[in-house]
């Protein structure tokens, strides 16, 4: 799997999980049959990294590994490559055979998403407050754009650190520079390793998102952000919990589903 990024991986992953189920469907390219696809609805990266991993796959055993269970597998040995520590992820999803471009809508939680927002979308899915907020710390990595950014800088957002805001400021400019990069992480000195700094970046009010400030914003939640930042081996545990979870989120059986021959189209493709 190392051709494929942590951050790749990271938001293919939980993108899938979150849409349909675990069944592979943010990967289908539009066809005549399903013209509109979840692909086309978000930018996400990786693809073509997962479609040469599939291929290496289907030349060993044809078959046999899902589209499913290849990103499954991306997410559990990119958490060993970047957070240092592994977990098993059970095998045997099968891949779906549409993909619902109107489903990203429905389902994506947003960098702007609000507490009980992000907690409905992830109670829809099986998912629980304690999910949310371990899973949350992979912004501890990665990076974004400053259109996600700029929204809270101007005029400031006072749950924002003055300081943070004009650091941030410096780098994204008022009048465009929609698509400059911003590392998730611009507080700790490794801004690419899966760790749980962005507890502590929470704290201080020193993250991006008001998807991750917003942590804090109720007494349960924010008494979780500050256990995880206080106890590494904890939320390791919690992370794994909750990536395992999402492994299994509506997996398919029966004949709604298949194990493709490649990643971005159904065997049936029109």
């Amino acid at each position: 799997m190392a051709s494929l990024s942590f951050r790749e991986k990271k938001y293919v992953v939980f993108t899938n999980g979150v849409l349909q189920g675990c069944d592979a469907s943010i990967l289908l390219d539009p066809s005549t049959s399903n013209p509109n696809t979840e692909k086309q609805a978000i930018a996400l990266c990786g693809y073509d990294a997962v479609n040469k991993i599939k291929a290496a796959l289907e030349s060993i055993c044809p078959g046999v590994i899902s589209c499913a269970d290849v990103l499954a597998f991306a997410a559990r040995d990119s958490t060993t490559a970047s957070g240092g520590f592994t977990f098993g992820m059970p095998s045997g999803r099968s891949d779906g055979l549409v993909s619902v471009f109107g489903e990203v809508f429905q389902h994506m939680p947003s960098p702007s998403s609000q507490l009980e927002d992000l907690l409905k979308s992830f109670n829809a899915k099986g998912l629980d407050a304690v999910d949310l907020v371990a899973l949350s710390g992979a912004h501890s990595f990665g990076q974004t754009t400053c259109s996600f950014v700029k929204p809270r800088l101007y005029p400031a957002n006072p749950t924002m650190n003055a300081t943070f805001v004009t650091v941030l400021r410096s780098v994204c400019p008022q009048q465009g520079g929609g698509s400059i990069l911003v590392n998730n992480n611009r507080v700790s000195q490794d801004p690419n390793k899966l760790r749980n700094a962005f507890y502590q970046n929470v704290a201080s009010r020193q993250v991006l998102f008001t998807s991750d400030q917003t942590l804090t914003s109720r007494n349960d939640t924010a008494a979780m952000v500050a256990d995880n930042a206080a106890r590494p081996i904890a939320w390791m545990a919690r992370f794994v919990g909750a990536m395992l979870k999402m492994g299994r989120i509506d997996v398919l059986t029966g004949a709604a589903c298949e194990v493709r021959k490649v990643c971005f189209a159904t065997n049936s493709a029109t």
